[in-house]
């Protein structure tokens, strides 16, 4: 097997930057790969930044921080890169035929061993992959926005999937400092998105038939279930409060929430009305009075704090 070192990121935008500087700061060299030059180097400066927030935050040395910004490297060159990789990591617009288009390309380009993942959020897997001659070898690595932050990497399996393989890119991932979770089956969601659908679909219900406002809904999920989750999920809490109970509440409960199984008629009529929230100031929310970048901020900040806080049980 001959030696190839590198991690190839294709798409240098907000996505593919912040994976960049996660595998960096792994020790990984690190090519991220776009078509026009001066993008791809926007994208190198977007994963400098990305690093200098965790170093400002003191989740990395000044020293890491230092040799990760030497490990990117970019070029528009895909072959090239490709030649270097032992891990290729695809994070290009969310257009299946584009994608199918690069994964039929790096399929011939590279070994056969060589990993090839998508970063994508909605689409599976096995239908980006449907072009290439070895499916086996190909699999979703779903990180979550910002990547540099959010330890969750959701890794998805194909229907051709190889298991040894996907359960070695778990560990390659968990090993950057990920908390990567192995998805077996390749349906529509993956898995977080699965479940945060669904709590999205009674938030809107509850805003429909109203129960409650907007902004007690967002209050309800961030003060009470949300705060406790990066310690306590769903599974733990059930346990914990003893499944006699669960079993209870579910059946006193779940007759009366929504359970159906297409898009809500109360967010399509916002949709049809322009109403697509921040980028048209009209959703739920007023947002000429609320403020995308200080929620954005705050975000960022709760999420190091939380980091900070299980880096230091892990001690």
């Amino acid at each position: 097997m001959e030696q190839r070192d590198a991690v190839v990121i294709i798409g240098s935008g907000l996505m593919g930057s912040g994976i960049a500087a996660r595998s960096a700061l792994a020790g990984n060299p690190t090519i991220l790969v776009d078509t026009d030059l001066d993008f791809v180097k926007s994208g190198y400066n977007k994963a400098c930044q990305c690093i200098e927030e965790l170093e400002k935050n003191n989740l990395f040395s000044e020293k890491t921080c230092l040799q990760a910004k030497r490990l990117i490297t970019v070029t528009t060159c895909l072959e090239e890169a490709c030649g270097q990789s032992k891990a290729v990591i695809e994070a290009i617009t969310e257009k299946l035929d584009l994608k199918q288009a690069l994964f039929e390309t790096l399929d011939r380009l590279l070994p056969e061993w060589v990993p090839i993942m998508s970063n994508t959020s909605g689409l599976r897997i096995t239908d980006i992959a449907k072009r290439t001659k070895h499916p086996e070898r190909t699999m979703t690595a779903h990180f979550w926005f910002p990547a540099h932050l959010v330890p969750l990497v959701e890794v998805v399996m194909s229907d051709k999937t190889d298991l040894a393989l996907a359960e070695s890119v778990t560990d390659l991932l968990n090993g950057w400092g990920k908390a990567a979770v192995l998805v077996k089956k390749d349906l529509p969601g993956q898995l977080a998105n699965r479940l945060l659908q669904a709590v999205i679909r009674e938030a809107i219900n509850i805003v429909e038939i109203g129960l409650a406002s907007p902004e007690d809904v967002d209050t309800a999920v961030k003060m009470g279930m949300g705060i406790r989750m990066p310690v306590w999920g769903p599974l733990e809490h059930i346990e914990a409060v003893g499944l006699d109970l669960g079993l209870s509440v579910q059946q006193t409960v779940l007759p009366e929430i929504s359970a159906s199984k297409t898009a809500s008629p109360y967010l399509e009529s916002l949709v049809n009305q322009g109403h697509l929230g921040q980028k048209t100031n009209q959703g739920f929310y007023d947002w000429t009075i609320k403020d995308k970048d200080s929620l954005a901020e705050t975000r960022n900040d709760f999420i190091i704090h939380a980091l900070r806080f299980m880096e230091a049980r892990k001690k």
